[in-house]
């Protein structure tokens, strides 16, 4: 049949492989129908297993090596595709810390785990060899976990191979017509998110001016997010904050008086910018993104320091309502 010489080896390696680099391809939905094909000799499924382990393999081997050799800034990238990325990386270290490379067997069946092992596997220098030992075996145990299921079900192949027959049809309708709907909105909402801040940057001469002349202006250290290993200081004055908590936390009211200056060190201060609008949308208006981030602010020689203030000395300077430090969440305060 058609569908039979669409579905091979290959399109089983390639969807894996995809689904590793993080793409939106149903790569579950190959090896389930391949395992049935199997059932019933179309396909054998010692072979769709291997394509499904070395499609895995390919797609962590290449987190894996740019782990090596990007570390952190690799993970950082891996875990913004999460809600709330600190706590992602977080999470993923505190299990490697307890389970290490063991981990790799079962993360593929954990959401969070599985695209974040393996840079973070790479970040940590483990060896090229145990790398591929466990992640090969956890490869081998979710490969032919869902090729078995696909074979059990073998009854259901005419579903199958009617699925497959469609499949391009029902891809484009399904998947690739609402994954480029979103797309084109994400790019919308980017777009219209820095024309907005066009008008709403602020550069660290002028932020310095303002500092040094007593103006109100709560500077918000975005760093945390970072997830830093060393602490490169921050603005004097400024305090620390969870960019995630900040767009998603409690309703946030600031004085009218009070001017708020947001700074990261992301690249174009995306992250920056996030927040500010998310603010602006909760009614904050006067919120700023310092125009090249900390690194600017350090190039120009502008001072730094590693005791940044405390949510106290905020409320009480500006009187603006900053809970525990730990928590880093700006909180509401009426005017």
């Amino acid at each position: 049949m058609n569908a039979l010489s669409q579905l091979t080896y290959t399109s089983v390696f390639l969807a894996v492989f995809a689904r590793q680099l993080c793409l939106p391809v149903p790569a579950l939905l190959f090896l389930m129908t391949a395992g049935a094909l199997s059932a019933h000799g179309h396909l054998h499924v010692s072979f769709v297993i291997l394509a499904g382990v070395l499609g895995c393999l390919a797609g962590d081997g290449v987190w894996f090596w740019l782990g090596r050799r990007w570390g952190s800034r690799v993970m950082r990238l891996v875990c913004r595709l999460s809600s709330d990325p600190k706590r992602c990386s977080k999470k993923a270290r505190n299990v490697f810390d307890r389970w290490g490379l063991r981990v790799l067997i079962v993360a593929k069946f954990v959401p969070g785990l599985d695209g974040v092992t393996p840079p973070l596997a790479g970040a940590e220098g483990s060896s090229v060899a145990s790398f591929l030992l466990f992640d090969g075996m956890g490869s081998l145990l979710w490969s032919a976990g869902y090729t078995a299921l696909g074979f059990l079900f073998a009854d259901q192949l005419d579903l199958a191979i009617h699925g497959a027959e469609r499949f391009g049809t029902i891809f484009g309708a399904v998947i690739g017509i609402p994954l480029l709907l979103y797309i084109s909105w994400r790019i919308f909402i980017m777009v219209r998110m820095m024309r907005q801040l066009r008008l709403h940057r602020m550069s660290p001469a002028l932020l310095d001016q303002k500092l040094r002349a007593g103006e109100k202006i709560a500077v918000i250290d975005l760093l945390d997010f970072e997830d830093r290993e060393q602490n490169e200081g921050g603005i004097p004055g400024a305090v620390r904050a969870n960019p995630a908590r900040l767009r998603t936390g409690p309703i946030i009211v600031v004085p009218d008086d009070v001017e708020m200056v947001l700074y990261c060190s992301s690249q174009r201060e995306i992250i920056s910018a996030r927040v500010a609008i998310a603010l602006q949308h909760r009614g904050v208006h006067k919120v700023w993104v310092l125009d090249g981030g900390l690194k600017a602010w350090r190039s120009q020689g502008f001072p730094v320091t590693t005791m940044l203030s405390s949510a106290e000395e905020v409320a009480e300077r500006l009187g603006i309502l900053l809970p525990p430090p730990q928590s880093s969440v700006l909180r509401k305060e009426i005017a």
